[in-house]
C-alpha cells in the first residue's frame, strides 16, 4: 500500500514537519503495516522544530490522558503530543527508535503492544490481536 494515497497521510505530509523530529504513534503504526486499513486520526509524538510547527498552527491543550499537551490539527485529523501517555518512554528515546516506512516514522508494533495492553481499553482489544498475530507471523 501506497501511504502517501491515504488522507490523514497526506494531511501529516502537508505540514512539512522535519521526519527526524516526530514519530507516529497510536494507530497509525497498524496502518503503515497494512494491519488496518481504516483509522480515526494520526497522533504524533512531536520534539523540537516539529512541535515549534504545530504551536504555531495552533494553541495546545492538555492531552487527554493529562500527560502533556496536544496541539489538535486539521479539526482532530492530526493530534500532536509533546509527550505520550503514562509509562511510555521519553519523547527523545521514541523518536529517535522509530521504525521508517516510506520515509515516515513510526512506533514500532512491539512498542504499540506494550501501551495498548498497559491501557487495556476496550477499544484496543482488537489491534491487540492483530498485533500478536503480525508478530507471531514475522517470526516465522
Amino acid at each position: 500500500m501506497e501511504l502517501s494515497g491515504h488522507p490523514l497521510i497526506r494531511k501529516l505530509l502537508s505540514l512539512k514537519l522535519p521526519p527526524t523530529e516526530y514519530v507516529v504513534a497510536g494507530s497509525g503504526p497498524l496502518l503503515a503495516r497494512g494491519l488496518r486499513n481504516v483509522i480515526g486520526d494520526l497522533d504524533l509524538v512531536a520534539r523540537g522544530a516539529a512541535w515549534k510547527i504545530a504551536l504555531e498552527l495552533a494553541d495546545p491543550v492538555i492531552a487527554p490522558s493529562g500527560c502533556g499537551r496536544l496541539v489538535s490539527l486539521f479539526q482532530g485529523d492530526i493530534e500532536v503530543f509533546d509527550r505520550w501517555l503514562p509509562g511510555a518512554p521519553e519523547p527523545d528515546a521514541m523518536i529517535d527508535g522509530a521504525e521508517w516506512i516510506q520515509g515516515i516514522p513510526f512506533c514500532s508494533l512491539s512498542e504499540v503492544l506494550a501501551w495498548k495492553e498497559r491501557l487495556h481499553r476496550e477499544k484496543d482489544q482488537e489491534d491487540i490481536k492483530l498485533i500478536r498475530q503480525h508478530l507471531r507471523s514475522s517470526q516465522d
